[in-house]
C-alpha cells in the first residue's frame, strides 16, 4: 500500500488515480499510523511553500515524514512536495522547510518566458536515477511551477530541464525521491516513473 499524504495541498486525486491505474493500492490519508505502516509514501503538492509547511505542522505531519525517511521507506515528493523536502524557498522567506535535503528553492528568472512555467519540457539525466529506468534521454514531462530547485549536492540530481534556468527537475538520495514535474500528468513517461517508484516499495 502507498500512502498519499493529505494536507489540503492540491493534486491528490490525480496521484491516487494514476496509482490505481497501475494496479497499486493507494490510500489518501493524514493518519500517522497509516503513513508509517505504508510500503511507500508520496508527498504531493500544489500551492505556496509557506502555506504548505503551515498545514504540515498543523496536522503534526513533519515528524511523521521524518520518521518515514529515517525508517528507509521509499518516499516520493511531487512538485511542491519536492520543494518542501529542502531547507527554504524564496517564495516564503523565513519559513523553514523539512530540511531533509540540502538546497535552495529560487524564483524562476524573468527571462522573457511566461511564469509560471506551465507545460511540457524535456528531461536530461546527469546522474543515474532509479525513477528513470526505461525512460529515454529527452523524454517530455509536464511542469506547473514558478519556483525551482538548486540542490546543494550535485550527485543527487537525477534529471534537469531548462526554462530560463537549469532546473533540478528530479533528485534521489537513499530512499528519498522527488520530481518538480507531475508524473501523474505526464502520460506514458509519467506512468513509467510511478511504476518504477512502485517497484521500489517491494
Amino acid at each position: 500500500m502507498i500512502a498519499v499524504i493529505d494536507y489540503d495541498a492540491g493534486n491528490i486525486k490525480s496521484v491516487e488515480k494514476a496509482l490505481l491505474a497501475l494496479g497499486q493500492e493507494a490510500v489518501i490519508t493524514r493518519d500517522p499510523g497509516t503513513i508509517l505502516g505504508a510500503d511507500g509514501v508520496i508527498l504531493p503538492g500544489v500551492g505556496a511553500f509557506g502555506d504548505a509547511m503551515g498545514k504540515l505542522n498543523a496536522y503534526g505531519l513533519v515528524p511523521v515524514i521524518k520518521q518515514c525517511v529515517e525508517r528507509n521507506v521509499p518516499f516520493l515528493g511531487i512538485c511542491l512536495g519536492l520543494q518542501l523536502l529542502f531547507e527554504s524557498s524564496e517564495e516564503s522567506p523565513g519559513v523553514q522547510g523539512l530540511g531533509i535535503l540540502k538546497g535552495k528553492v529560487l524564483r524562476l528568472p524573468n527571462a522573457g518566458l511566461k511564469i509560471p512555467h506551465i507545460g511540457w519540457n524535456d528531461l536530461h539525466f546527469p546522474n543515474p536515477g532509479r525513477l528513470f529506468r526505461g525512460i529515454k534521454e529527452g523524454a517530455y514531462v509536464y511542469f506547473v511551477h514558478s519556483y525551482y530547485l538548486q540542490a546543494a549536492e550535485q550527485n543527487i540530481v537525477t534529471a534537469v530541464s531548462e526554462y530560463g534556468a537549469c532546473i533540478h527537475a528530479s533528485v534521489e538520495k537513499g530512499n528519498v525521491f522527488a520530481c518538480q514535474f507531475h508524473p501523474e500528468k505526464s502520460s506514458e513517461v509519467g506512468l513509467q516513473i510511478l511504476k518504477n517508484f512502485i517497484g521500489l516499495t517491494g
